[in-house]
C-alpha cells in the first residue's frame, strides 16, 4: 500500500485506498549464471592491433520460463554486442552473452507476472551482466565496455506492440475483418 506523510511526519494512506493490505511482493535471486558466452576478437585474429574508437551496437533479447518448483522462474538476458571501428568500419569484436537468473517470486498477481519477469528480473541481473561485458572486452585488449543502462520497460513495451501488430497482420491475412470495420 502506498502512503504519504502528513505534516507531522506520520504516514497515512493515500486518498482512494482502502484499509486492506495486499500481500507484499517477495523476490529472491536463488542463482545467477552465464549460460553461454562467446567473444570473437575478429580484428586481432586478422593481424590487426586493437586501437581506435569503437562503434558499438547492442541487441538485447529477454526470455522467461516457469521452473518445476513452485514460484520459481528462470529469466535470461541475451546480449549481442557488435563493435566496429568508427574510422574504417572494420569489425573489431563480437560478444554474445546469455546470462540467466533463477528467481523465487511470490505475491505478484497473475496479470502482472509477465511484465514483472521481463522488467524487474532483468533489471536485477543487469549490474552483473554489465560487469562481465566490461571484463571480457578489457581482457580482449580493448577499453572496458561499460554498457549504458538498458530500459527494460521500453523493451517490454516494444515487444508488446510488435506482437499486437503481428497478431493484427495475421488475422487480416487470414481473411478476418479488421477490428472496427463492418
Amino acid at each position: 500500500m502506498s502512503e504519504t506523510e502528513n505534516g507531522n511526519g506520520a504516514a497515512q494512506p493515500e486518498a482512494g485506498q482502502t484499509g486492506e493490505q495486499q500481500p507484499q511482493v517477495k523476490m529472491n535471486i536463488l542463482a545467477q549464471y552465464i549460460r553461454d558466452l562467446s567473444f570473437e576478437n575478429i580484428y586481432v585474429q586478422k593481424g590487426g592491433e586493437a586501437q581506435g574508437q569503437p562503434d558499438v551496437q547492442v541487441k538485447v533479447n529477454l526470455d522467461a520460463k516457469r521452473r518445476q518448483a513452485d514460484n520459481q522462474y528462470e529469466v535470461s538476458v541475451k546480449l549481442n554486442v557488435d563493435s566496429k571501428s568508427k574510422e574504417t568500419g572494420t569489425q573489431l569484436f563480437l560478444l554474445e552473452l546469455d546470462y540467466a537468473g533463477v528467481f523465487q517470486i511470490e505475491n505478484v498477481p497473475d496479470n502482472q507476472l509477465h511484465p514483472f519477469l521481463m522488467i524487474e528480473c532483468p533489471r536485477m541481473l543487469f549490474p552483473f551482466l554489465r560487469r562481465i561485458v566490461s571484463d571480457v572486452s578489457r581482457d580482449g585488449g580493448y577499453p572496458p565496455l561499460n554498457l549504458e543502462t538498458i530500459d527494460f520497460v521500453q523493451i517490454y513495451r516494444n515487444e508488446v506492440l510488435r506482437r499486437q501488430a503481428e497478431q493484427k497482420g495475421t488475422s487480416q491475412t487470414a481473411g478476418d475483418t479488421p477490428a472496427g470495420t463492418a
